[in-house]
């Protein structure tokens, strides 16, 4: 039977690797970052302006969020994600067990799920494994998470073993839902097998199938495919059209419950596995320690995912324990604040010495903002509260992102990762103290 997604080492040096993951949408390479569309949107940066300009292959939807608002009845009826919001490469959804038990303070927890109050109304509101699966089946994305227990980095030895051993259940019932959804045809993504041809036309709006076909059949009004972009170097005829899922890994900073959570989470069988539960609230050298004990010991043909992960620094000291892919806010969010990524570490551009100052945000960055703007404008810009500032240092932020996984990638193949890895992270610490 042909897999959802295929992925291939392409070259090793040390523990990092580079790879090739072919979804149905996109051919992506790794390491990768991807960036987060809370709302289906990523905040700030136009979907032209990342598929052009910054070449980004896949990005993430939030099932929480997406549930609450618009819903997922919207989203089910006008097509799925991907023809509701146009974005035609590839999404990675995550299950919305991360956001009820972070950003949801009224909730009751059970075998059958979570039960909390929507952060934007207070209704009443219920998730499972069963309804996440369901709920990311609606949205069509290339790659599903498995629902999960997620618990603090600092977490107590028993809490935390008692939570895994859910999440391990939760895992079950996620996979054991998740493939009767696949049987059923309801994935609204799905694509026939003359859609993931390689080199496919990209002047031809794409052929769509299995559940898209179905809501289609139902009602004739949504029937025109003609907004979406069509898949960016789409994976191949091997692969079945279907979506992947993947296992969530947990544990906190115990490195014998980590393990213990691998072992189950690879007996049930996954088609990528992540690792969840760092970068919340635990100091830096525990996530460093989780990941150097854990990501070696996960399977080696499948993709590493660290989610919710992280600033420059995080990126790539976990490229160097093995890991493969990353997503994160912090590109956005920090942009809309007037902070900076550069190769240099950090600006604030809202700092008085940007007032005067005719330099790009970073000289390094051959971004569209860097070769045209000056930080004194941009900095202008802010002050006077035009949107334009933080849209295009958001926009800045991306691109150093994903340039700086390029580079990353560049320096696995070579062999000379530890060489870029030492002299990236030294210029990053060197100037964060100078400049911030």
């Amino acid at each position: 039977m042909d897999s959802p997604i295929v992925w291939n080492i392409t070259a090793r040096d040390g523990e990092a690797r580079t790879g090739i993951l072919r979804t149905r949408r996109s051919e992506i390479e790794t390491p990768v970052f991807m960036p987060v569309g809370t709302q289906g949107a990523i905040k700030g940066v136009r979907f032209e302006w990342l598929e052009s300009e910054l070449d980004a292959r896949i990005i993430l939807g939030n099932t929480y969020h997406l549930f609450l608002r618009p819903g997922v009845e919207i989203i089910r009826n006008l097509g799925g994600l991907h023809k509701f919001s146009t974005w035609n490469r590839s999404l990675l959804t995550d299950s919305g067990g991360f956001q009820v038990f972070s950003l949801t303070d009224l909730r009751k927890l059970t075998e059958d799920g979570v039960e909390f109050r929507s952060h934007l109304d207070g209704s009443k509101q219920f998730l499972s494994p069963e309804i996440s699966m369901e709920v990311q089946a609606a949205l069509g994305s290339e790659i599903v998470m498995a629902f999960d227990e997620c618990t603090p980095g600092d977490a107590g030895f028993e809490a935390t073993r008692k939570s895994l051993e859910l999440t391990s259940r939760w895992a079950l019932r996620s996979k054991d839902r998740f493939e009767k959804l696949q049987e059923e045809g309801v994935d609204s993504g799905f694509l026939s097998e003359q859609d993931a041809l390689v080199g496919r036309s990209l002047s031809e709006p794409p052929a769509v199938g299995g559940g898209l076909r179905r809501i289609r059949d139902t009602d004739p009004a949504i029937a025109s495919n003609d907004k979406l972009q069509p898949p960016a170097t789409a994976g191949g005829s091997d692969l079945s059209g279907r979506q992947a899922l993947f296992g969530i890994i947990q544990g906190a900073g115990h490195l014998e419950l980590r393990n213990e959570s691998l072992e189950k989470t690879v007996g049930i069988g996954f088609d990528g596995y992540a690792i969840g539960g760092l970068s919340v609230g635990e100091e830096k050298n525990v996530m460093y320690d989780v990941l150097e004990f854990l990501a070696p010991k996960m399977p080696v043909e499948k993709p590493r995912y660290l989610m919710g992960v992280g600033t420059p620094e995080d990126l790539i000291e976990a490229v160097g324990r093995g890991v493969d892919m990353f997503d994160c806010v912090m590109p956005t969010r920090n942009g809309r604040t007037g902070s900076a990524f550069t190769s240099r570490g950090k600006i604030n551009i809202r700092n008085a010495k940007h007032a005067g100052d005719d330099e790009p945000i970073d000289a390094e960055c051959r971004c569209s903002v860097c070769e045209r703007y000056s930080r004194g404008y941009l900095r202008h810009l802010y002050q006077a509260g035009e949107m334009n500032a933080a849209i295009m240092i958001s926009h800045h932020n991306l691109a150093f992102f994903l340039d700086t996984m390029r580079r990353v990638r560049q320096s696995i193949k070579s062999g000379r990762f530890a060489t870029f890895r030492s002299e990236f992270l030294s210029k990053l610490r060197e100037n964060d103290d100078a400049r911030v």
